[in-house]
């Protein structure tokens, strides 16, 4: 068994011929780059891009198949250098049964599953090239479909106020949109963590995943998780989420869910924090954006069980750390590599042999998850005190 580690869901911002995929993502934001950047700079060992049913995105990976820098695993994923490309694929759904848009992550294990998903999706999506577009039809029908091909299923951020499964999608219970029994993990997103969503019984049978929704190189890592696996493919990723044959995820790592953008519940007009008010207190407006935090009490029962879960950790991304900057983070690199190896392996006093004392301090705090923060709440993001 080896331990790696895995940020799976990372967005395309441009595919090969500069046309955009997602288009929020960054202009370097290609799939090459991603593989790049993650191999190199992050010290990941695999990596789930979600825009994999883009024709254009399979065409660049083809080219990169073609040229013999990548290659199909028997079990499942592509190789690139010392990582693993898990082929995914963000969908939004909005059947009869959803309360409001639902954004689901879809991972497949050859390019040939993935180009028959692309298939069967031109029929069933308005313009398959770019990324989370909605899916026209059934959400268990979707579930069946990728089971069928072999693959697994993921909601996606599943408490953002905003095209999520409780932000908007149901009332109480994923059971009133998806078959429970064809879900293979539950995405926590930015402004969520475990202790937060296990006080919803219905989701103490998952697994969770941190992920990084990255719609930009630097971006990258800001959350995954950490796997005990025989090696990184598609399969040994499948039985690690389902806890099998000692197979398992050990570890979360993601930002405190105060940092996130929608932790708090505030005013829609001026985004000022709203607490036990029906209307605002700074411009008497009466509209809100409703935090995760205040959903996640609304959705809360007592929970009939206790749940064994791996430690989540709060960390923030490097380049979160202030004084931090582009010249010093490349000294870092250049002494020990990669991000992974800088958060997680080298030791203070090697940190303070390439960096201020007054940085390696704060590495390390960000290792053991020490920070102050003040919460994010409306799409803007929390900050470090």
């Amino acid at each position: 068994m080896e331990t790696i580690f895995a940020d799976l869901h990372i967005h395309v911002g441009r595919d090969k011929h500069n046309h955009p995929v997602k288009i929020s993502g960054g202009k370097t934001l290609t799939l090459t780059n991603i593989l790049k950047e993650a191999s190199r700079n992050k010290g990941l060992q695999m990596i789930g891009v979600i825009d994999c049913q883009s024709p254009a995105v399979q065409e660049e990976l083809m080219d990169l198949i073609n040229q013999g820098v990548a290659n199909e695993r028997s079990d499942g994923g592509i190789t690139f250098e010392e990582l693993t490309l898990i082929l995914g694929s963000e969908i939004e759904i909005y059947d009869d049964q959803c309360q409001g848009p639902i954004h689901v992550l879809c991972y497949l294990p050859t390019l040939e599953a993935m180009i028959q998903f692309t298939q069967w999706l031109r029929s069933r999506m308005k313009n398959i090239f770019l990324s989370s577009q909605r899916y026209y039809g059934n959400a268990q029908e979707l579930q069946a479909f990728v089971k069928s091909l072999g693959g697994l299923f993921i909601p996606a951020h599943v408490f953002t106020p905003f095209k999520s499964l409780y932000g908007k999608g149901v009332k109480q219970s994923l059971t009133e949109v998806f078959d429970p029994n064809l879900i293979d993990a539950i995405e926590l997103g930015l402004s969520a963590d475990t202790t937060m969503a296990d006080q919803i019984n219905e989701l103490h049978a998952y697994t969770y995943v941190s992920n990084s929704d990255a719609h930009s190189l630097s971006k990258i890592a800001r959350e995954y998780q950490q796997l005990q696996v025989a090696d990184p493919s598609f399969n040994e990723l499948a039985l690690a989420l389902h806890n099998r044959y000692e197979r398992t995820i050990v570890a979360n790592y993601g930002m405190n869910p105060k940092l996130g953008k929608y932790y708090h519940t505030v005013c829609k007009k001026c985004l000022y924090p709203i607490e036990g008010r029906s209307n605002c207190a700074n411009c008497g407006a009466d509209k809100i954006i409703k935090g995760v935090s205040e959903r996640i009490k609304e959705l809360s029962d007592d929970p009939d069980d206790v749940v064994l879960r791996p430690q989540y950790i709060h960390q923030v991304p490097l380049s979160y750390i202030p004084g931090l900057g582009p010249k010093m983070y490349q000294r870092l690199l250049d002494a020990f590599q990669t991000e992974m190896n800088i958060i997680h392996f080298v030791t203070k006093s090697q940190l303070q042999a390439v960096v201020p004392e007054r940085i390696a301090h704060k590495i390390w705090q960000l290792r053991t998850g020490m920070q102050e923060v003040s919460a994010g709440g409306g799409g803007k993001y929390g900050k470090i005190k």
